[in-house]
């Protein structure tokens, strides 16, 4: 009998795929619930996913002291939203969206592009002399700073076959340092900027409204495309159809496609096939407008398949795995944060223009170069709030922040992992 209620308490503690998935779903809505307890985890930006992934990982960490063993997930389903969410960022990627945002969106694209270039290099330059992989500079760099725990998460086995011991731990410990700095520096540079040039808005504003999403900043741009739905048919429902279709045959193409490079030797991320083919998928329907793409539906996929891969992914960190490296990453760090702070205050500024909104713009670089858009978007607005408007601004940072730069990263943290590999 004892051992019959033994075996069966073990096979209530061993969740398959789909238990995993509900257990996860469980563990986001209560990280939504911390955060309202906790003022200060909404204040940084600290995403929901991530407090409920790594309240389960720490219990993890403690009840492995005691050799107790809790539940064991089976994470057939993380890659499979990891890439549905990277097929997202592959659908945002418009070029005629690039070009109806104007030259300042291209320029700053561009800027962000090569700073996650520096970022990778500066990484590998300090983890070198502190005798670590030169690829965990990169993955403390634009990995994790420009690219958020989630591109980390995705590359982290990558790191991990290449040498870096525990990366996706690492991983996620780079990229919470990096949202918290990144949250609290943008908006003292921001205010240093315009009291030193004394370039301030139009007019002063004890209240402005609140900045929206990225997204919203693209619908402010262009308009949504205007379906045809069938007789009968739910129009809300078929777009989401639609979208969803649209999501399934990307991911069915570029799993083709990054089979045939890995038959070449080229290491690419699992995601990376579905990414170049939602980006032909999406330009093809901006010139044709055969399909139609609601970038609202489709943001509204990669969220959720974001937040339930991040939740996933973070539950089963080991996070001893962290011990050895914590003095490493924190000098690397450093120098990252030192780095992005230098370039806001001067070239960045600069190059954006000298004047009020290319302060708030350096206010929200530091947000999504060291954190994330959410931590761009709250920089600026505590800017606006104070100095008055900028609609530049939110209208820059967002589309590059959340449409390009996760595209151009992931081109550029390919590139290193294959060279330093």
């Amino acid at each position: 009998m004892k051992i019959a209620a033994g075996w069966y308490i073990r096979s209530l503690l061993k969740l398959d795929f789909i238990q995993t998935l509900a257990f996860a779903g469980l563990v986001l809505f209560a990280g939504h619930g911390i955060k309202r307890l906790i003022p200060p985890l909404a204040r940084y930006n600290i995403p929901a996913p991530v407090v409920g992934g790594l309240l389960v990982a720490a219990i993890t960490l403690i009840s492995r002291r005691w050799d107790v063993t809790l539940f064991q997930f089976d994470t057939l389903l993380q890659t499979p939203l990891m890439i549905a969410f990277f097929t997202s960022v592959g659908f945002g990627a418009s070029l005629s969206l690039l070009k109806k945002g104007g030259p300042l969106v291209v320029l700053f694209l561009v800027i962000a592009t090569v700073v996650a270039v520096l970022q990778n290099v500066v990484g590998i330059l300090v983890a070198l002399p502190l005798g670590q992989h030169p690829l965990l500079g990169v993955l403390a760099g634009s990995v994790t700073l420009t690219g958020g725990p989630a591109t980390g998460l995705a590359f982290a086995p990558l790191f991990e076959q290449a040498g870096v011991q525990g990366a996706a731990t690492v991983a996620v410990a780079a990229a919470m340092v990096g949202i918290v700095t990144g949250g609290l520096m943008g908006g003292p540079i921001g205010t240093l900027l315009i009291e030193r040039h004394s370039v301030h808005g139009r007019r002063r504003a004890s209240r402005v409204g609140p900045a929206g999403t990225a997204t919203e900043a693209v619908e402010r741009l262009v308009a949504e495309p205007k379906d045809s739905t069938p007789e009968r048919e739910d129009p809300e429902a078929y777009r989401l159809l639609k979208t969803l279709v649209a999501f399934l045959v990307a991911m069915g193409i570029g799993s083709w496609i990054s089979k045939g490079f890995g038959a070449l030797g080229i290491t690419l991320p699992a995601y990376i096939g579905a990414l170049i083919v939602a980006a032909l998928i999406r330009n093809l329907d901006d010139v044709t407008g055969v399909i139609r793409l609601s970038q609202r539906t489709v943001d509204d996929i990669g969220n959720v398949a974001l937040s339930l891969f991040l939740v996933s992914a973070l539950m089963t960190l080991r996070l001893w795995e962290l011990a050895g490296l914590a003095g490493p990453l924190a000098v690397i760090l450093f120098f990252q944060v030192a780095l992005i702070a230098a370039l806001a205050y001067w070239p960045i500024y600069r190059m954006m223009g000298k004047n009020y909104d290319a302060a708030v713009m350096s206010g929200g670089f530091c947000g999504f170069m060291l954190g994330t858009t959410a931590n761009a978007m709250a920089n600026m607005e505590a800017l606006v709030q104070r100095y008055g408007p900028s609609p530049k601004a939110f209208l820059v940072v967002p589309m590059v922040g959340a449409f390009f730069i996760d595209f151009t990263n992931a081109l550029i943290i390919t590139a290193f992992l294959n060279l330093w590999r």
